[in-house]
């Protein structure tokens, strides 16, 4: 059985820092579960909602996931140094 991704994006469709979030990990040519929240809805979304709140009380897009290292927002230097750690 294949473990799943280290990195997880929550993002939303229609953010500018998401998409470039997104493009970054692209780039740097990671492996990485990306879910659309906007997309997700009834429970499925409240359930989402609420799990990112756990991570990130103010519910602010990207969040994003690296083994279990929180960054909020497209910081492509925090995002680089938590990948370096993988």
């Amino acid at each position: 059985m294949s473990q799943p991704a280290p990195i997880t994006l929550y993002a939303l469709s229609t953010c500018i820092h998401c998409k470039h979030t997104k493009e970054f990990l692209d780039r740097c040519g990671v492996t990485y579960d990306c879910i659309f929240v906007d997309k997700l809805t009834g429970d499925e979304r409240k359930a989402m909602v609420e799990h990112i709140k756990t991570i990130n009380p103010k519910l602010s897009f990207p969040t994003i996931l690296i083994n279990g290292e929180a960054i909020i927002g497209f910081k492509e230097k925090e995002i680089e140094e938590a990948l370096r750690n993988l």
